[in-house]
């Protein structure tokens, strides 16, 4: 049977030192004003609803304070913008998140352009990811999907190097940038569609298999490698629950180590999130 990688009980680690922190944390600091987030939720999405209100109830445990800017789904491009340009501007703000995704009137990659680079809480406004590309120097802030990653094969000790890695990935921009950093760490990156002809050729050579589509199980037991570790990002909806993009059952008992959905990746993203906004807020008040 597959090792499960618990994504609660290690983001309840990440959380316990956000605590910490706060909590023990300089009386001239964190007594003056505690770290602010503002969170900006476009649309009535379920699933976005639903995770904007577990960010909001994390960040209130760790001792950071959130501003939730809910708007209609008719909202336009502009008006966001504007609303982005306030919170840059706002010195009580220390960090931004946009939930994605976007109503279809609203590009995505403008939005996240306006974004202020020093309170860009996902790390992909285009002068961060400049940053994490650059090299392989950790910057100091990463994508919090990114760093969930990484954590949870430093969680089971995996080394990383020499081995092959297939992410299987609909974003360019999100595939390209974890294969850099795992490229970094010295694997051997492959990085596909979830529609290539040959996905379970590609995927049957994995050591570490990472998918992040949004497809119910497209991952199925044949399609995995004997020991691989298996990171499901993806999440949809099937017969009203949260599946990812792993059959998990079928291929728990193949893999070596796997993420279940939900618990897995999901709060592992969320508590790393929670802790870019105590860096950002640390990089402000130095």
């Amino acid at each position: 049977m597959s090792k499960i990688i618990d994504g609660k009980k290690l983001a309840e680690k990440i959380k316990d030192g956000i605590v910490k922190e706060i909590v023990g944390g300089s009386k001239n600091v964190y007594n003056i004003a505690r770290p602010n987030l503002a969170i900006i939720l476009i649309g009535e999405r379920p699933d976005s609803e639903l995770y904007v209100n577990l960010k909001e109830r994390e960040a209130k445990k760790v001792g950071i304070d959130t501003h939730l800017y809910k708007c209609p789904e008719n909202t336009s491009e502009l008006e966001i913008l504007e609303m982005i340009k306030c919170l840059n501007e706002d010195k009580m703000i220390d960090a931004i998140l946009v939930q994605l995704p976007l109503p279809e009137q609203i590009d995505a990659d403008t939005i996240i352009m306006a974004l202020d680079p020093a309170k860009d809480v996902d790390g992909f406004h285009p002068d961060n990811l400049e940053k994490l590309l650059k090299n392989c120097d950790a910057p100091d802030l990463m994508p919090p999907v990114l760093a969930t990653v990484l954590e949870m094969l430093n969680d089971i000790n995996y080394k990383i190097k020499n081995k092959q890695v297939c992410i299987i990935s609909n974003s360019d921009i999100f595939g390209y940038a974890l294969a850099h950093v795992l490229d970094c760490q010295g694997a051997k990156v492959e990085t596909i569609k979830a529609n290539d002809k040959n996905l379970a050729e590609k995927t049957n050579r994995a050591d570490v298999l990472i998918t992040a589509v949004g497809k119910p199980k497209l991952i199925k037991k044949d399609m995995v490698k004997q020991g691989a570790v298996v990171i499901d990002i993806g999440i949809a909806k099937q017969d009203g629950q949260a599946v990812g993009d792993v059959d998990f059952n079928g291929v728990k008992g193949k893999a070596g180590y796997i993420t279940p959905v939900p618990g897995g990746v999901g709060p592992m993203t969320i508590a790393m999130a929670l802790k870019n906004t105590l860096e950002i807020y640390k990089r402000k008040h130095k």
